[in-house]
């Protein structure tokens, strides 16, 4: 079992971890270092153990600020999918689309000719 060496706020300390977790272990112990070095510069210097527990309840906040982010995102996803399921599952909305009877498009036909025609008319009476 690895011992990694770990600095937070200014102290080392000698951490056994599994073989393939040194990684994990070194971003865990930076981000606790970060809210250490926080600590530290808001309070200055104090004993290793509330410093300690004082950064842990920071990631602690912060963690369960970012679960009950997580928890409404997830609420509002399964919302979503809901509501897109039901769109999916409702039937088409049908739309008609009214067909010309030929009788009124002839008519309109015979109109357009006869229209032509009187103005053919007017303009070789005009000349």
């Amino acid at each position: 079992m690895p011992e990694v060496d770990i600095e937070i706020g200014g102290r080392i300390f000698q951490v056994a971890c599994q073989t393939g977790e040194e990684h994990f272990l070194q971003s865990a112990a930076k981000l606790l270092d970060n809210e250490a070095s926080v600590l530290a510069d808001q309070i200055g210097r104090m004993p290793e153990s509330r410093m300690l527990l004082m950064a842990g309840l920071m990631l602690a906040d912060k963690t369960a600020g970012l679960e009950e982010e997580l928890r409404s995102a997830e609420e509002k996803l399964h919302a979503l999918q809901r509501d897109n399921m039901s769109l999916k599952d409702a039937p088409a909305e049908r739309v008609e689309v009214a067909v010309i009877p030929n009788s009124v498009t002839d008519s309109f036909a015979e109109i357009a000719a006869r229209a032509e025609s009187l103005a053919e008319s007017l303009k070789t009476n005009a000349v």
